[in-house]
């Protein structure tokens, strides 16, 4: 999955936080809602816009912020 199709970053959106894309839905908001223990499908209710890749590709950004294999600014 190309992860950067799916998340993007605009300054005029959400001050610039990676959203999923054509949305103002923020991966923060994705790792919130399943931190506060809402699974896949919960997200997928809450968010009927959203697909379920959209759900992977914001759990695997985050992960690669975390490691260091994503600068943060690279999401287009």
């Amino acid at each position: 999955m190309d992860i950067q199709k799916r998340i993007s970053t605009d300054p005029n959106v959400l001050l610039g936080k990676p959203v999923i894309t054509g949305t103002r839905i923020s991966v923060e908001l994705i790792l919130k809602k399943m931190g506060e223990g809402a699974d896949y499908n919960k997200i997928l209710e809450m968010y009927p816009g959203l697909e379920m890749e959209d759900v992977l590709a914001a759990l695997q950004y985050a992960s690669k912020i975390i490691s260091n294999d994503l600068p943060i600014d690279s999401a287009a």
